[in-house]
């Protein structure tokens, strides 16, 4: 049925929405908008109307990289960047103006908001996590880590935290203060990414040894592997219903399997590596971008385009 419904939504548009490569893109938890952040020190929204995007603004402010973003949880309104300028911002859609801008130690390469909204986390390039107060925009506590680390999640319950380190381990912290829980030997290599499915069974994690491993929230075993991509898997993203899971590499497509069984349902061409990928919250289309060029013009110009597949 999946693979029906794709065949007759196999098309991706792409849409102009930045001077340079985009680093991140996510939908607000309504899915009505989606926020990128590029290169070019931006971040981009556009409002999402049948089956194109139409862009309704464009954020400045930070002096450096956008290197992630993420929306609030629950207000539709709001999202937060993280950039390479040392600080975080949080913006509101409503007034196109920047509510809050946050100092922090180092250039930030990872962020994510709470489930419960109230806390954001921000990880910077030298692996010190940094817990923001939403509400407060204060420094709640940071932690510095002894290894490489790649990205940050909360569990959908909020009461653990989760990261991937360069040791191939998952490490799983009891909320702040910060205390250890256990570190799950996950990869033999570096582990890149991870992801937790809507419906609270699973969570997904990336690595250099381009496989993606997909585990049991609470038993915290693998329960199977992906091993389609060649390449460091950079990027996953569970369906809004936890049936499907793309994943996305140097490799010049984006895989897309179905979680129960691990088989491929779909695999979406693309002519460059693809950095970030992005189920909607309600609907089978994905968000991504790729390290296009524009080679109409330039061949080392890069593109800055957001695409969208599942189209009719």
């Amino acid at each position: 049925a999946m693979q029906e419904l794709f065949r007759a939504n196999t098309r991706s548009r792409e849409f102009p929405a930045h001077g340079a490569k985009v680093h991140s893109v996510a939908w607000s938890c309504c899915g009505r908008r989606l926020a990128s952040g590029s290169f070019d020190k931006t971040a981009s929204v556009f409002l999402l109307e049948k089956d194109r995007l139409v862009k309704e603004n464009n954020y400045r402010g930070h002096g450096d990289s956008v290197d992630q973003l993420c929306w609030h949880p629950s207000n539709p309104d709001l999202f937060v960047t993280a950039s390479g300028d040392k600080t975080i911002r949080i913006w509101d859609v409503r007034t196109t103006k920047c509510i809050a801008t946050v100092n922090t130690k180092g250039e930030n390469i990872n962020i994510c908001w709470s489930p419960d909204g109230q806390t954001i986390a921000v990880g910077n390039k030298d692996d010190v996590v940094t817990f923001i107060d939403a509400k407060t925009h204060r420094s709640k506590a940071e932690e510095q880590f002894k290894f490489e680390v790649n990205e940050i999640s909360w569990n959908n319950d909020n009461n653990m935290f989760f990261l991937t380190n360069g040791n191939g381990c998952i490490n799983i912290l009891r909320q702040v203060p910060l205390k250890p829980i256990q570190s799950i030997n996950a990869h033999p290599s570096n582990c890149i990414c991870i992801k937790f499915d809507p419906m609270g069974k699973y969570f997904a994690t990336g690595s250099a040894d381009a496989l993606v491993s997909l585990w049991d929230v609470d038993e915290l075993v693998c329960v199977r592997c992906f091993s389609r991509l060649d390449w460091p898997v950079r990027t996953l993203s569970f369906s809004h219903d936890g049936k499907m899971l793309a994943s996305a590499s140097e490799d010049h497509f984006i895989d897309i399997a179905e979680v129960e069984t691990g088989e491929k349902l779909w695999e979406v061409q693309c002519e460059s590596p693809t950095f970030t990928v992005a189920w909607h919250p309600k609907r089978p289309l994905l968000a991504f971008a790729c390290d296009d060029k524009d080679g109409k013009y330039d061949s080392s110009r890069e593109a800055g385009t957001v695409k969208l597949f599942g189209l009719p």
